[in-house]
This record gives structure tokens, sequence and C-alpha cells, in this order.
């Protein structure tokens, strides 16, 4: 028996991850018709590539994996932006190549230089195909200068790279303009709406039945695992206008944190009694009439739930879900009209709002900068080209670690390991010598993709494995216009791209960086006080000054709430003595953040409501009476930040003196009457959802 007691968790383990994968890889809606857009376009692209001999086709397929699950608008731009930025790239190349190529020092600062520029352009593009772009042409473009060849054919290779940009592009936009046909925002609308209606069957199952039907229960922790980053991410590469992107991202944190509360809710077995069934059917009425609100892009009515005594005991998540689904309308406020705004379709800012103030930009490049060069350094220092390759891997893994959690560097490795060794070199040696046309390679290619792609689609905990297996086993196969039979241009290759995966890891989770679980809290720190900064506004009178401080504040906090929710993440891969402290913060965040994220948006519409009335002559004691509700606003926020660095103090809420003197200012004001009650009743919610978050993460401190 004591030989059989090591076995049985090893066993236990395995059938857990099993269970885990099998999860992750179980269909769900939509998710075929993508994966089928993404191989119909990559194996466009190959196809492309070798038939009129085009190097470095890889990037193009990458560039496919990358983005194809993107907007409709997006996707069909993506020609003419990677085109443009492209060239930028090339033309930068040029320019500066003449300058530094023949002195040894300047070659080699050359090379820093254009890595640091590299980097901080990925932190800053406020469109993701920007980023793309530039980094592609920075990764493959500087190692062709460092080539044995004439300068001519160094600079052919330099407009090869933009050539193969193209072809990615164009065969992304057209895959998606011949199988979509989607309203511009129907991306976000569509998958909130099926959650929506996830918790809505969970719910009345319970009503019902009394119990959760194993359907329903299914679908609910199938999107709890998949999670809403993909949404958000896709919501920040989307280019859509910053008050369309603040609104519906502040939807997509109460629906999220409402699925996760529905699925806890079906892990608890209990028999609802006849009260429970009736509120029970309250909340499913009002989730199924916002699911329909949204579905046909309405701004959602407002709610309240009455209730003529406490909840249940057995039922302790409902109170929790009633306050979230009450919020949802409120993530809409300053919105005048009944429908939901179409986006705006003008064409985006080129840089984030804090590009040049927020420091976070300048630490990603460094970091960036000294993985990138000390990789260029090693590779030849041992005077070994072929692993150039490191570089690029760097820049391209940047692309999706901006805020990305630790756990990917798990997947990074078996991603490689899966993609250049078991698959690449696999295919080298079985599959490649056996095939003597195009179109057997294709085959093989379009096989590799979909696998890498049904990986890519699954959620945030595992889609990154899916995009390293697909870069490794492009950067062996689609590199050159031949299906590459050499074993040592492979193993170059692989070896270069764990050479990069490497440094990355060393200078970003090493050397540079705290565990996630202090990152987090520091970052959620950081955003609360950004808030109560914001909640000050307007702090003086210079309206267009107001504007463009309020840009940048609102740039900078919406990153940090990202952050923050990445590195929460990560908390769940990290072990040591505060990994229980840090679980439990983790808990208490993501129950705070759907709340912040709404009283953020209610604090935009309150400016933007200030500022409109800054069109009539304010009465003193209007202009008085704001800068002291905004200022004990702030202080509010600043006393929550306060209070999670450790600093006890009690909760104050926001004071009723400073509410009510500047509800009579405004009642007393010759104001437009409409205007006015508008601006008192976002005061009022304001007022409730801040003294409610105060209270709340009073009592999560630690007695």
């Amino acid at each position: 028996m004591a030989t059989l007691a090591p076995t049985a968790p090893n066993l236990r383990g395995f059938r857990e991850f099993a269970a885990f994968l099998k999860e992750e890889l179980t269909p769900y809606p939509g998710r075929t018709a993508i994966v089928m857009r993404m191989v119909l376009a990559a194996t466009l692209v190959a196809t492309i590539c070798l038939t009129f001999r085009i190097p470095y086709g890889f990037q193009g397929a990458v560039f496919v994996l990358l983005i194809s699950r993107e907007s409709l608008r997006t996707t069909v731009t993506a020609g003419v932006t990677l085109v443009g930025v492209g060239g930028i790239g090339v033309l930068y190349l040029l320019a500066t190549a003449g300058i530094a190529i023949n002195d040894p020092m300047l070659h080699f600062l050359w090379h820093v230089g254009s890595y640091f520029l590299g980097f901080y352009v990925l932190s800053i593009a406020s469109s993701y195909l920007v980023a793309v772009a530039f980094a592609i042409i920075i990764a493959v473009g500087l190692p062709l200068w460092d080539s044995y060849v004439s300068a001519e054919t160094k600079v052919e290779n330099v407009l090869w790279l933009l050539l193969a940009m193209f072809v990615g592009a164009a065969a992304t936009a057209a895959t998606e303009v011949v199988f979509v046909r989607a309203k511009p925002g129907q991306e976000f609308n569509l998958p909130l709406v099926d959650r929506l209606a996830a918790v809505h069957s969970l719910l009345v199952s319970y009503e019902q039945d009394g119990f959760v039907n194993e359907s329903a229960e299914k679908r609910i922790v199938r999107f709890g695992i998949l999670g809403t980053s993909g949404l958000r991410r896709a919501l920040w590469r989307s280019g859509y206008d910053r008050h369309y992107r603040d609104q519906i991202g502040g939807l997509i944190g109460l629906v999220g944190r409402l699925v996760d509360m529905a699925g806890a809710l079906a892990q608890l077995r209990f028999t609802p009694t006849e009260s429970d069934r009736v509120h029970l059917g309250d909340l499913a009425s009002a989730v199924a009439a916002i699911r329909e609100d949204v579905l046909h892009r309405r701004i959602p009515r407002p709610l309240q739930f009455h209730r003529g005594e406490e909840s249940p005991h057995c039922l302790p998540l409902l109170t929790e879900m009633e306050s979230i689904v009450a919020l949802i309308p409120q993530s809409f406020a300053g919105s005048a009209e009944e429908s939901m705004p179409p986006p705006d379709m003008s064409s985006p800012l080129l840089f984030v709002a804090d590009a040049f103030v927020n420091p976070d930009h300048l630490k990603f490049a460094l970091k960036g900068c000294l993985a990138a060069s000390a990789c260029y350094f090693i590779y030849n220092a041992i005077d070994w080209p072929g692993i150039s390759t490191a570089v690029i891997t760097c820049l391209l893994t940047a692309l999706t670690t901006i805020g990305a959690s630790r756990q990917k560097q798990i997947l990074r490795l078996a991603g490689v390991l899966v993609g250049g060794i078991v698959i690449g070199m696999g295919a080298q040696v079985f599959v490649l010598p056996y095939l003597d046309s195009i179109g057997g390679f294709l085959i093989l290619f379009a096989v590799v993709t979909a696998l890498s792609a049904w990986f890519a689609t699954c959620g945030p905990r595992i889609s990154y494995f899916g995009i390293q297996v697909a870069l490794a086993f492009y950067l062996i196969n689609l590199s050159e216009f031949t299906i590459q039979l050499s074993l040592s241009v492979a193993r170059d290759r692989v070896v270069g791209v764990l050479l990069g995966l490497f440094m990355m890891w060393l200078v970003f989770d090493q050397l540079w960086s705290a565990p996630a679980g202090v990152e987090m809290r520091r970052a959620f720190i950081a955003g609360l006080r950004l808030l109560a900064q914001f909640s000050k506004e307007p702090v003086s009178g210079d309206i267009p000054a107001v504007i463009q401080r309020s840009l940048s504040l609102r740039g900078t906090i919406s990153s940090s709430f990202d952050k923050v929710r990445a590195l929460a993440d990560g908390v769940l891969f990290e072990f040591g003595p505060s990994r229980r402290r840090d679980l439990q913060f983790r808990d208490q965040f993501r129950q705070w953040q759907p709340k912040l994220r709404t009283l953020f948006v209610m604090r935009i519409a309150f400016l933007e409501d200030y500022v409109q009335l800054t069109r009539f002559d304010l009465p003193e004691t209007v202009q008085v009476s704001l800068r002291e509700y905004n200022d004990y606003s702030s202080q509010v926020l600043e006393g929550i930040a306060d209070r999670i660095e450790g600093q006890a103090r009690e909760a104050t809420g926001v004071s009723p003196s400073t509410a009510e003197s500047l509800e009579q200012a405004l009642n007393a004001s010759l104001l437009p009457a409409a205007r006015v009650q508008s601006l008192v009743a976002l005061l009022r919610k304001i007022d409730a959802l801040t003294t409610s978050l105060d209270k709340e993460m009073v009592l999560a401190q630690p007695a």
C-alpha cells in the first residue's frame, strides 16, 4: 500500500488536467467559424507566398492569427494601415541604415535604439495594427543589415517584408469581408447577449425546476472559463471612439462579473423556497429585459429590486447579483438617447491619450529593449546569426504580453516545443521528404494552422499556446519560398525562439518585476488614486485644458483597470506564503472592479455635463459647491487607497452636506431645468455608488 500512495495524487492531477483540457477545447457558438476563417486566410497567405516566391511569409500568416477575430472595420482597413505603417518602418530602416552601417559602434547603438523605439510604439500605439506593422518591420528588418550580401540585396529584402505584410493584410481583410456581415459594435453585443442568455437559463431552471439542469450549468461554466479578456482585448484594439469603449468596457465588466456569480450559484446545492422562486423569477426577468435591450442596441432601462424582507440565507449570492444587474443601465450614464450610439467610425488617434505622460510606457520599452539587445549581443558574440529569430520572438511575443500575466511563460515554452520540435522538425523528418508539390504542403499547413487556431480561441488561460505553436512552425517552414528540409535551419530557428523567450522571461519576470500579487495591489491603488484625481475635474476654468487633461487621465485609468485584471489572472499561477492573501484580494477586486468601472463612466458623464453647462454663465455658488463636492469625493477614494495600503481609516462616504449644497445651488440657479435635473439624477447615483464602495472596502479590510 505504501507504494501506491504517491501514485494517487499523480493520477488525480492527470485527470484534473484532462478535464481542464476537455473543457477548454469544447466547441462554443461561433468557434468553428472563427477557426475556419483563420485557416482559410493563413492558407491563402501561404499559397501566395510559395507560388510567387515571396520570402518572410511567416509574418503574414501570424498576422492572421493575431487579429482575425477583431471587428470587420478593423480587418477591412488592415491593408491600408499595415502597408502605410510598414512603409514608414521601411523608410526608417533605409534612412538610418546608411548612417550607422559602416561604424561598428554606431551600428550597435542603431540596433539598440531601434529596439527601444519598436517596444515604445508597441506600448503607445492606439491601433493594434500599427503596433503589429511597425514591430514586424523592426524585428525582421534589422537582422537583414547584418547579412553578408550586397547593399542592393539588403534593400530588396527589406522591400520583400513590405510585400509579405501586404499579402497577410489583404488575405485577412478579404476573408473577413466574404464571411462576416456584422454591424459596427456587433462583435461585442452578440457575445454579451449569449452570456446574459446563459445566466437567464440558469435562473429560470432554479425558479421552475428547483435545481439547475446540466445543460444550463455547463453553459455558464463554459462562459466563466472563457472569461471576458478576449472581449476586452478586442475592444481595446478596435479603434472605436473613447466614449463608446468606456461604456462598453463597463458593460463587459458587469456582465463578466454576473457570469462569475451565476457560476458560483450553480455550485450551490439547495432547494429554493417559494420566496426564493419569486426573487429568482424577478432577477431572471430583469436579465431577460437587459438581454433584449443589448440585442436590439437599446440602452437598458433603470432597474430596482424591491424587497419586503431580507433575502433568505440559502441564497447568499442573490443580493450581489441583483446589485450587479441594477448597475448595468448605469454604465451608460450620460447617454441622452434611448438606443446605444453606434461606434464613431472616424479615424482614431495614432497614439493613446497618455502616450507621453504615463511612465509605464517608458518602462515597458526599456525592458523590451534590454531583452532584445541582449539577444542581439549574444548571437553576434558567439557568431551564430541563424538564431536571430530571438529578436523577432521578443517583439512578436510582446505583441500579446503588454499587461500579460506570468503563466504565459509556460505556454510560450510549451508552444515552441510542440510547434517547433514536435510538429516542425517531426514534419521535416517524416512528412516533408515525401511531398512533391505545394498542394501537399498546404494540406499539412492547414492542419497545423487549424490546431493552433483551435487553441488560440480557447480561454485566456491557454489561448496563447496556440499562437506560439503557429509562430514556431511558421518560422521554420514559411520564411522562404521552399519546403524546408534542413534540420540545421530548423534547429537554429527553434534555438533562437527559445533564446528570445528566455530573455523575455529573465527581464520581464525576474530582473525587473515584483510578484504578481504585489503588482496587482500596487496597480489597483494607483488606479484608485487616478480616479480620485479625475473626480476633482474641473480644477480650472480653462475648458480646453480641462478636456485635454481629462482625456489623458481617462486613458491612463482604463489602462490601469486592464492591467490589474491581467495581473489578477497571474496570481493563480504564483505560490508562496502570500498566496492566500493575494487570492483573497483578487476575489475582492473582481467584485469591486465592475462597480469602479461604472463609477468611472458616471464621472465621465458628470464632467461632460459640466462642460456643456459652461456655455451658460455659472453662478459662483454652483462653482464653489461643485469644487467642494468634487474635493470630498476625491478624498473618499484617496481614503480607500490609503486603507488598502495599510493606513487605518474609517469609511466616510460622500458628505451629505456637500451633495445637498450642490443640488440646492443647481436647483436655485437659472440654468436650463432639463440639464439641471439630469445632472442632479447623475449626482445621486454617484453618491450612492461611491458610498457603497467605501463601506464594502471597509468591511473587506482585516480587523
